[in-house]
């Protein structure tokens, strides 16, 4: 049985006027094949001691097991939160060929 990579969506939210750079930047690192910017999402969360509401972007991001701490590494670089929200979703199955192209983008093989 060949051993093929695992692949996954992870999810962060980032301010409205930082999602388009900070996607850009990590698929320009290859730390991720593809981002998805959902440009506006109301968060409301627990945040020393208080509620808070924002509005924020949802980025998506298809990448590989074996590249999560590049893209992990990544985002903690260029994100302006004291706690970023970063978490993996296995991908259970996809199409053979886009898995394929996730592949070939991370490793850089075009």
């Amino acid at each position: 049985m060949s051993s093929m990579p695992e692949y996954v969506v992870a999810l962060t939210t980032c301010p409205k006027n930082m999602s388009e750079d900070l996607a850009r930047s990590l698929v320009e690192e290859r730390v991720c094949a593809c981002v998805n910017i959902i440009s506006s999402v109301m968060s409301i969360y627990h945040w020393k001691e208080k509620i808070v509401t924002d509005e924020e972007s949802l980025l998506i991001m298809k990448t590989t097991m074996n590249s999560k701490q590049d893209l992990w590494s990544a985002i903690k670089k260029k994100h302006p939160y004291e706690v970023p929200e970063f978490v993996i979703l296995p991908i259970k199955w996809g199409s053979q060929d886009y898995l394929s192209w996730i592949s070939d983008s991370i490793e850089g093989s075009d």
